[in-house]
């Protein structure tokens, strides 16, 4: 709504304020501006009986009247006498109240207060995901499905989901991106839930999320300590020196999983193989399998991904055969 000053018949008598608040800022944290219209309003009123704010106003000696605002009354009251009515909503804001209002100042006929709207608290980023962390919660305790699933039973659903978010990248589509990534974070909240009901080794998705910041500014020493780097390389060689004092492995094809695709695997292996400075040479053997072998090493080596390079091969592939099949084909 913004701010709006009625200018007409006497000029505006009081102000209604819209202040929106945020559920996810912790209650209390409200900005200057806001605490001092609250504190110097002549009415302060709240729809929402259980709203976060209402015992930090209370312990500030604010007194809130716990009701629905009607933008006809308000208006009546302000236009009487009243100097300041202050409406705390939600950050979306009460729509009836709003709708109201807006209908009563856009008709032309009506004398109005000035009316504004006054941010009280504003989300940070990232403040969304702990929409995302309360609705999973709901739903792991309501629905029948969610209830009673375990990490073995999403196994499938995290790599279906992770190659689903590869094609949407590879496709170059923009949108799909987003909501395929929204579909590999339900993953991880939702594993991170399962893991909270463990009677044995629980752990919830602070501690997932708190293991990963840990990692990250320990494995970044240029960016949150004393070291330098000029290059990615660089960056590159801080990370892989870090990684290995951290996991203290026994050989260098440790904690390379087996079970990913084959190309991608044979990459990973050469990649550590080189990375560790070791001289070893392709194995041969009967069969086009070694054959494989002995290209994904070469694109490794090479700087090239093996298995983006295969997919998008397959990409074109793809699309010759569909430009090759009959037009019947397509209704089966």
């Amino acid at each position: 709504m913004g701010s709006v000053v009625d200018g007409g018949d006497g000029g505006a008598v009081g102000r209604i304020v819209l202040l929106t608040t945020s559920h996810r800022v912790a209650p209390g944290l409200l900005s200057w501006p806001a605490w001092q219209v609250l504190r110097a309003a002549d009415r302060v009123l709240c729809a929402d009986p259980g709203h976060p704010q209402l015992p930090y106003l209370g312990e500030a000696g604010v007194e809130v009247e716990r009701a629905v605002p009607d933008a006809r009354e308000l208006v009546d009251y302000c236009l009487g006498g009243g100097r300041t009515a202050v409406v705390i909503t939600s950050a979306e804001g009460e729509s009836a109240l709003t709708a109201g209002l807006a209908r009563l100042a856009g008709s032309g006929r009506e004398r109005m207060p000035a009316l504004e709207l006054l941010p009280g608290s504003y989300d940070l980023p990232g403040a969304r995901l702990l929409d995302l962390v309360q609705v999973m919660d709901r739903i792991r305790r309501a629905c029948p499905w969610s209830g009673v699933r375990t990490h073995e039973d999403l196994a499938k659903y995290a790599v279906e989901e992770t190659y689903e978010l590869l094609e949407a990248i590879e496709e170059g589509d923009k949108e799909a991106v987003r909501e395929e990534l929204g579909d590999v974070l339900l993953q991880v909240v939702f594993h991170a839930r399962i893991a909270q009901d463990d009677p044995d080794e629980p752990f919830a998705i602070d501690d997932v999320a708190g293991t990963i910041v840990d990692k990250l500014i320990h494995r970044h020493p240029h960016v949150f300590g004393a070291e330098s780097a000029e290059s990615a390389e660089d960056v590159r060689e801080h990370w892989m020196r870090t990684k290995a004092i951290e996991k203290q492995r026994d050989s260098v094809t440790e904690g390379v999983p087996i079970g990913q695709p084959a190309l991608a695997l044979v990459a990973k292996l050469a990649s550590r193989a080189r990375g560790a400075g070791l001289d070893v040479g392709v194995p041969t053997g009967p069969g086009i399998g070694y054959e494989l072998l002995a290209l994904a090493v070469r694109a490794q080596e090479e700087g090239t991904e093996p298995e983006t390079a295969l997919r998008a091969a397959a990409r074109t592939y793809r699309d010759a055969v569909r430009s090759a099949e009959p037009v019947s084909y397509t209704h089966l």
